[in-house]
């Protein structure tokens, strides 16, 4: 609390790197003694209380004594389902998410086929318009650089309609921009979900025993969540007005 203070400030990044769920020898260890200790425990303990029927005293013993380790086995099968659940559900919101971009892709390349016959387009947008068409499906490997391309030609096109009037009176490419801010909209707010979602996932992987147990054993990892360009970044600091 009294350590030097940095004037700097710190700028906050997100570490683009997935971390895999392991499990040491205290888990294992941890499961068997719910099968085998536990269960030597409580025979041990039946066999040395007196009861009438010794056959009532093992067949006890062994409910007994096998009941933590049915107990935790159905806790494992419930925390697989629960993580297939919440994978399907991240699946599903960044599927919101392309369906979005794929939207404004299309918009994208209207607004530039009307642009472009009307004046002479700058050549860095015309071949961001034509890798975006020929980019293929939006998908989890690629979903964050096809926003990045999709903003810089938008911001690429902005220039130009504000420098024609005539442009920014076509109805149709003011429609389109008006789309695009639309969309641009539900993608925020679809990866802010996306994000949460990824926090739940992240969060519950490391929940030991069950959570960490299943997800070692099932392979799973940490997920990354959306992040800003060093671009928007830049520019968020900018003077706006």
């Amino acid at each position: 609390m009294t350590g030097p203070v940095n004037d700097m400030g710190q700028d906050v990044r997100v570490i683009n790197r997935q971390l895999p769920v392991e499990v040491g020898m205290g888990s294992t260890l941890f499961e068997i003694a719910l099968w085998i200790t536990i269960p030597i425990i409580v025979m041990i303990y039946c066999l040395a209380t007196p009861m009438i029927n010794p056959w009532m005293t093992m067949l006890i013993g062994c409910v007994l004594g096998i009941l933590p380790g049915l107990i935790f086995l159905f806790l494992k099968i419930r925390a697989k389902n629960y993580f297939q659940q919440l994978e399907q559900k991240i699946q599903a919101e960044a599927s919101n998410i392309d369906n979005y971009l794929e939207q404004r892709v299309q918009i994208l390349h209207n607004v530039v086929g009307l642009v472009n016959r009307a004046v002479e387009l700058d050549s860095s947008v015309m071949t961001a318009v034509t890798a975006l068409r020929s980019g293929g499906r939006v998908d989890e490997n690629n979903r964050n650089e096809v926003v990045d391309h999709v903003n810089a030609a938008f911001v690429g096109l902005y220039p130009q309609v504000e420098a024609y009037p005539e442009l920014k009176a076509h109805r149709a490419i003011a429609d389109a921009m008006q789309q695009n801010n639309y969309l641009q909209q539900e993608i925020t707010a679809a990866r802010t979900v996306y994000n949460s979602r990824v926090t739940q996932w992240n969060t519950d992987l490391f929940s030991w025993p069950t959570n960490m147990i299943v997800a070692a054993r099932e392979g799973y990892t940490t997920r990354i969540p959306f992040t800003a360009t060093k671009e928007t970044r830049e520019m968020a600091r900018a003077k706006f007005f």
